[in-house]
């Protein structure tokens, strides 16, 4: 870390903490619900699918920005496991377990990647 004045940095941090209640308080201060558009509301149903895929797709299939080039992943099988589990029973705890049940042996067993 640099050699910052003390009260330079109790200002950043003073400021950021302002900066992240006000953005985050924003939709608290108003007195009643903003109207959203029906486009708006049936497009924002999907964000937090859109999120957790954007998340995990590019960590299951690349290792190190480049796709994966073999079978031998312990991820894909994982992933197949926890997605057939979820197709099957609808289980959201039971897909973390198939996947990591399926994962964890071939990682630590195998020595996949």
């Amino acid at each position: 870390m640099s050699d910052a004045d003390p009260w330079t940095l109790g200002l950043a941090i003073v400021g950021l903490a302002v900066i992240t209640l006000v953005t985050r308080g924003f939709f608290l201060i108003p007195e009643r619900e903003w109207p959203l558009p029906t486009w708006l509301r049936e497009g924002l149903r999907y964000a937090p699918l859109a999120a957790l895929a954007a998340v995990v797709v590019p960590e299951i299939i690349s290792t190190q920005g480049r796709f994966v080039g073999t079978w031998a992943d312990a991820r894909l099988w994982g992933a197949a496991a926890g997605a057939a589990w979820y197709f099957w029973r609808r289980d959201i705890l039971g897909t973390i377990l198939c996947g990591m049940l399926v994962y964890l042996p071939l990682r630590l067993g195998l020595g996949w990647v």
